[in-house]
C-alpha cells in the first residue's frame, strides 16, 4: 500500500510546491477574507459602489491596453496613478471618513483600558422612557412627524451645536409640544443626553445607503444616516403614515409597537447602567489600592 501510495505521488505529483501552512498562516488568511468582505459589503451600501463600478471598468480597458501594447494609452495611465490615487482620497472622502468613525465605535482599546475613567456612564431613568414610547404613539396616531436622537457612549456635540440648545426633563408633554406643527422646534431632531433634552432642531446626517426603500423620506434618511455615524438610537414617527420606527447601527426598523421601543430603549438603558457599574468597580479598585499602599 504504501509503495503504490509512493508511486502514485512520484508519478503525479512530482515537481508540485506546497508551501508550508503554519496555523498563524491560516488565522491571516481569515482575517484578510473577514476585512475584504467588511469592505465590499461596507463599498455597495454607499454611493462608493458606483464608483467602483467605473473603476473597474477602466481597469479593464488599461488591461486591454496592455495585452494589445497601446503604448501611448499605457504611457497615460502610468503617468497618472499618482493623480488618480489623490482624486480618489477626495472623492471617496465622506465614506473614508466613516469608515474610520465606525472603526472608532468599536473600541478594542476602551474594553480593556478605561481611557474614559473621569467620564461618569449617563444612565436615563425609566420616566423618560414612559416618556418616549408614550409621546411617539400619540405623535404616530395624530400623524405628527418626530425625529428622537437617545444619545449613548459617543458624544453628539457636533449635531448638538446645530440646532437650538436646551436643558429640560425628557416627558411625553415636552416631546409633543416640541414636535407641534407650526412651532418653533418641531423642524429638525431632538437629542436626549440621560434624562434631559439638551438640543432641538439638529441637522443629522443623511444616509448614503442605496439598499433603503424609495419610499423612504428626509427624516427617516436622516435616522439611518445618524445610526450609521453613532451608537445612538434613534426614534422616527412617520407624517405620512404615523408608523413609529426605530435606527440604529445603520438599521432601520420600521412598525415597532410600544413593546419593542420599551424593549431597545430598556436594552441600552441596561448596557449603560452596565458600562457604568463597571467603571465604578474599577475606580474602587484603584482607591482600595491607594489605601493599602498606604
Amino acid at each position: 500500500m504504501e509503495q503504490r501510495i509512493t508511486q502514485f505521488l512520484t508519478k503525479y505529483v512530482k515537481g508540485w510546491y506546497f508551501p508550508e501552512m503554519r496555523i498563524t498562516d491560516v488565522v491571516e488568511i481569515i482575517i484578510i477574507t473577514f476585512l475584504v468582505y467588511q469592505i465590499v459589503v461596507w463599498i455597495k451600501n454607499t454611493k462608493a459602489w458606483m464608483l467602483l463600478k467605473g473603476i473597474t471598468v477602466l481597469s479593464i480597458f488599461i488591461l486591454l491596453a496592455f495585452i494589445f501594447q497601446m503604448h501611448t494609452i499605457l504611457w497615460l495611465a502610468e503617468n497618472a496613478v499618482t493623480v488618480m490615487a489623490t482624486a480618489a482620497v477626495v472623492v471617496f472622502q465622506p465614506e473614508l471618513r466613516r469608515a474610520l468613525e465606525k472603526l472608532g465605535e468599536k473600541k478594542f482599546l476602551t474594553s480593556v483600558v478605561p481611557f474614559d475613567m473621569n467620564r461618569e456612564s449617563v444612565r436615563f431613568g425609566d420616566e423618560t422612557i414612559e416618556g418616549i414610547v408614550s409621546a411617539s404613539f400619540s405623535m404616530g396616531k395624530v400623524k405628527t412627524g418626530a425625529l428622537i436622537v437617545v444619545e449613548q457612549a459617543i458624544k453628539l456635540t457636533e449635531y448638538e451645536s446645530t440646532g437650538i440648545k436646551l436643558d429640560c426633563i425628557v416627558s411625553k408633554q415636552v416631546l409633543i409640544n416640541i414636535f407641534e406643527h407650526n412651532t418653533p422646534l418641531h423642524d429638525g431632531a431632538i437629542i436626549v443626553r440621560g434624562d434631559r433634552i439638551v438640543s432641538a432642531t439638529c441637522y443629522l446626517p443623511l444616509s448614503d445607503n442605496m439598499g433603503l426603500s424609495k419610499d423612504l423620506g428626509t427624516r427617516h434618511r436622516a435616522a439611518v444616516g445618524m445610526s450609521e455615524v453613532s451608537d445612538a438610537l434613534i426614534v422616527v414617527v412617520s407624517e405620512e403614515t404615523g408608523q413609529v420606527s426605530v435606527a440604529q447601527g445603520g438599521q432601520l426598523t420600521r412598525g415597532v409597537d410600544k413593546e419593542e421601543l420599551w424593549k431597545r430603549l430598556e436594552h441600552i438603558q441596561n448596557k449603560k447602567a452596565d458600562s457604568a457599574g463597571i467603571l465604578t468597580r474599577w475606580k474602587g479598585r484603584l482607591m482600595n489600592e491607594k489605601k493599602s499602599d498606604k
